[in-house]
């Protein structure tokens, strides 16, 4: 399939199951139910939310399931699933047993795209695409073109392709999950960021998890995009069918080589889509540019200039994007200055990968790390902290892994075990942590763990830091 042509389903009289309510579940069981298919909405839950849910859809004319997300409904021919329901899930497991196919929604939107859509500048990686796919919308915008940042990112894709609204190009975020299953997709570029060991349990193994991701680059038609510095993306790139003329662009932080965009004494550098990219360089941004200039996120700003570049954007609607763009919260961001140490909420870093970014842009650091592991071990990551850190401040469920590592990797290093769970541990560490702190440090918040422990979510769990950080404030004023 071309990378714009539209798949046409007959939907009328078809049955079709949606597994889950919610962000994807919703708006597909409208799109489906518009189209004449006869739809079937099943979930897990039977709780107040889902019932109203249940009852808006059901007013509509769907059938609803709740309490019951396991047996595939009689006379299905299609299953349409939210992204986070695991592939042995029974429900799937009857389906392949039917011979029934399983698509998520962003197979079901690529599918339902109309005549003359708009093209996908997609994005993936194990951190940092909820940033670049902003990034990249903000660039485009700059550009003057329609689009808007979409898909895992929170705003349905179902929604961008079947609104009102026209776009010119759509920023795409896409997770593992929702790659599994979207077989037809074919981006215009695609980019993935970075890979390191994450949802392993419900990909079943790295590989699983890899090739999933990978996805992201069948059938580009201009660009994949990928990680100089990071080889298994180099390895994604080499593996994908892609369109004639599609190319490998590389993204590094150093000085970039042919057909790469990289760094040059502070100015992000465009080495790719240039006239002659053996022996020019164009400038596209200074470092400074980008908010904030942390090393992977100046990564994050060349992934999504590297798109930008291969849809045709010119290098200034790449600075002036840059420079509009503002991080959403909870991502390496500046709380306060107290007593000359700089406070820095990082609670987005729920995985080792996406902490050991947040460590390298500090130094010297005192850390508050801790929660739900999801498997993951903590000795490479203490091997690389070990010379930034001042001292460690473990809080949560799994915080003796960390404090095991620490111990085997840097002793040297002063750590506090804060063995509460209380509503006031938050402040407890924030003020162990000052306790530590010396004039020119840097307190960052970078758990490398999941925050279901002790807090709703990872926002929360952000919130709490900073809130206790301001009551710090106020007391050293």
């Amino acid at each position: 399939m071309g990378s714009q042509e539209v798949s046409n389903v007959d939907w009328q009289g078809k049955h079709v199951t949606v597994a889950g309510l919610g962000v994807s579940g919703i708006p597909a069981a409208r799109a489906l139910h518009e189209r004449g298919a006869l739809v079937t909405v099943v979930n897990d839950g039977d709780d107040e939310r889902s019932r109203a849910q249940a009852a808006e859809l059901e007013a509509l004319g769907i059938t609803v399931r709740l309490g019951d997300g396991a047996t595939l409904p009689a006379s299905t021919e299609l299953v349409v699933t939210a992204p986070g329901w695991k592939p042995d899930k029974p429900l799937f497991l009857a389906a392949a047993e039917a011979d029934v196919p399983v698509w998520g929604d962003v197979e079901l939107a690529w599918r339902l795209r109309g005549p003359g859509a708009a093209p996908w500048l997609a994005v993936t990686g194990t951190n940092g695409k909820t940033t670049t796919v902003r990034m990249l919308a903000s660039i485009l915008e700059a550009a003057g073109l329609r689009t808007a940042a979409v898909g895992n990112i929170g705003v349905s894709l179902l929604d961008a392709v079947l609104g009102d609204e026209e776009y010119d190009v759509l920023a795409v975020e896409l997770s593992s999950y929702q790659l599994h299953r979207a077989p037809s997709l074919r981006a215009h570029s695609g980019a993935v960021l970075n890979l390191a060991p994450d949802h392993l349990d419900w990909h079943g193994s790295m590989a699983g998890y890899a090739a999933d991701k990978g996805r992201i680059y069948e059938g580009n038609s201009v660009a994949c995009v990928y990680n100089a510095q990071d080889p298994a993306t180099e390895d994604l790139v080499r593996e994908a069918d892609v369109e004639e003329g599609c190319r490998a662009i590389g993204f590094t932080l150093g000085t970039p080589g042919p057909s790469q965009l990289g760094v040059v004494d502070g100015i992000l550098v465009d080495r790719a889509f240039v006239a002659n990219r053996h022996k020019q360089a164009q400038e596209l941004a200074e470092v400074g540019d980008v908010d904030p200039p942390a090393p992977h996120n100046i990564a994050n700003a060349l992934a999504a200039a590297a798109l930008a570049r291969a849809f045709g954007v010119q290098p200034a609607a790449v600075r002036d994007g840059l420079r509009a763009f503002r991080p959403d919260a909870h991502r390496i961001e500046h709380v306060a200055d107290v007593a000359g140490v700089t406070y820095v909420d990082d609670s987005k870093a729920t995985n080792t990968h996406a902490a050991e970014a947040s460590l390298a842009a500090y130094e010297p650091i005192v850390w508050i790390a801790g929660g739900l592991a999801k498997g993951a071990t903590f000795d490479e990551l203490a091997v690389g902290a070990a010379k930034r850190l001042r001292g460690a401040v473990l809080m949560g469920a799994d915080r003796a892994l960390i404090r095991e590592a620490l111990a085997r990797h840097a002793p040297e290093v002063p750590v506090v075990d804060l063995d509460r769970t209380d509503t006031g541990a938050m402040s407890a560490a924030v003020r162990e942590a000052a306790r530590l702190a010396r004039p020119g440090d840097t307190v960052l918040l970078a758990p490398a763990c999941a925050s279901m422990d002790m807090f709703v979510n990872y926002n929360k769990r952000g919130e709490a830091f900073a809130e206790a950080v301001r009551r710090l404030a106020d007391e050293s004023a």
